[in-house]
């Protein structure tokens, strides 16, 4: 992908959603008070134009696996920074291939699977748009529908991250859902 300096930012920003999305959904929760997956991804995007030059693809499938790859990285030193003292799990997993399995699921969470290239393309140009209008989502909202249908936490669970009760849960559920499809359809019809 060739991009000027000046047009570099506006191209790496366009993953910022997609990015927290997948911080939100591997960052260990109780770590939430700690560290923000905003932070790590606003370090994934410094490191990411900072090493521009590095950057060997061609393609948007391989500037997505390069931030995924750099996002994975992040967390991985973030997570140990925290867990420095003591022998834990999260030190032992491939935050790269958590990551690459997360983003998988959301792939899928957009759209089935296709056969086309333009299809292929259009699924992630879809999954990239899904994430900017979860961002956009009221915080409690974003994390319900995040839980529940991305990482498939029941409502009880959900619950007891977010301190609400279930029917709270399934009442953010629902207006998360209602937004994200009003949304989808100013999307459509824009285009």
């Amino acid at each position: 992908m060739d991009a000027t300096a000046t047009d570099l930012g506006r191209v790496l920003e366009r993953y910022r959603p997609y990015l927290r999305l997948l911080a939100e959904g591997r960052l260990d929760r109780r770590l939430r008070g700690k560290l923000d997956p905003s932070d790590v991804v606003q370090q994934t995007l410094l490191q990411a134009f900072q090493a521009w030059d590095q950057f060997r693809g061609s393609e948007e499938g391989e500037l997505v696996a390069w931030l995924r790859r750099i996002l994975a990285r992040n967390l991985l030193h973030s997570v140990r920074d925290f867990h420095r003292a003591k022998r834990d799990v999260l030190r032992e997993q491939s935050f790269d291939v958590v990551l690459q399995e997360s983003s998988a699921r959301l792939e899928v969470w957009a759209a089935a699977e296709e056969s086309t290239p333009s299809q292929q393309v259009a699924r992630k140009e879809d999954v990239l748009r899904m994430a900017q209008q979860l961002e956009a989502l009221p915080e409690g909202q974003r994390e319900a529908v995040v839980l529940y249908y991305w990482q498939g936490c029941s409502l009880a669970e959900i619950g007891e991250v977010l301190s609400r009760s279930p029917s709270a849960v399934a009442g953010l559920l629902h207006r998360g859902l209602k937004e994200l499809r009003r949304q989808l359809a100013e999307t459509e019809s824009a285009r």
